[in-house]
């Protein structure tokens, strides 16, 4: 795979060059369409994927088939990270919520490579413990806060991910995402728009006030986004290049 492609993963421009250059040859680029399933409850991770461009939920599924969202990944993490380090089994249904693109690498090589490097092996693990206070803080949010600060943490949390203030959202993937009637989403979005901080259409939104989505976001957002750039600390500084 091209290496400035690569790069646009936050986990693996961490990486120092040596330790990057170990799995260069084991990556794959790989399509995401929306909707795609990268993994399901109860199967063996046999593959991690490494989002470029892209958002990814992970979501709990009920007996019914309903499911919420526990966490989203994009360019800063990895689908599947615990599986770098020891063989797992998926605990969360993992789909493809905005199209992208993702660079692939199978279990088995990569826990082969992090056998042998100590930052790849620091990353993972500083990757996996932040997965698990943002699924904590998650849960959190959704017990305690309102709809309209959760969507409007929802978004940002999408931009951040992105490379533009337009995302390619449709009424089901919030729905989904957030775990509430689309009808309820419709009323919201259209305050957000009749607020002047969105653009909402069928199947898009553009974020169009920034700050004023952050006014109305809970906490949840800033904590999540301060543990989503600690866990892509660059490993270089600690061990060298």
């Amino acid at each position: 795979m091209d290496h400035n492609l690569i790069a646009r993963n936050r986990l693996l421009a961490a990486l120092p060059p040596a330790d990057l250059a170990l799995l260069i040859p084991q990556l794959s680029a790989v399509g995401m369409k929306e909707g795609d399933i990268l993994q399901e409850p109860d199967t063996p991770v046999d593959e991690i994927y490494f989002p470029m461009t892209g958002l990814v939920s992970l979501a709990t599924v009920m007996r019914t088939g309903e499911t919420v969202e526990t966490a989203m990944v994009g360019r800063e993490g990895a689908i599947g990270s615990f599986a770098g380090l020891i063989p797992i089994q998926a605990t969360a249904r993992a789909i493809v919520q905005i199209p992208g693109s993702s660079a692939a690498i199978l279990g088995s090589r990569l826990r082969a490579a992090a056998s042998r490097s100590e930052a790849l092996r620091h990353l993972l693990l500083q990757y996996n413990e932040s997965l698990l206070a943002t699924v904590q803080q998650t849960a959190a949010c959704s017990a305690l806060h309102g709809v309209e600060a959760r969507l409007a943490r929802w978004l940002l949390q999408a931009l951040d991910r992105g490379d533009h203030p337009s995302l390619a959202l449709t009424q089901e993937t919030l729905s989904q995402a957030l775990g509430v009637r689309r009808t309820t989403l419709t009323l919201i979005a259209c305050k957000f728009r009749d607020l002047g901080l969105i653009r909402y259409q069928r199947g898009r939104i553009d974020v169009v006030n920034r700050a004023g989505l952050e006014k109305v976001a809970c906490e949840c957002y800033a904590r999540l986004r301060r543990r989503s750039e600690a866990a892509a600390t660059p490993a270089a500084a600690q061990y060298g290049t």
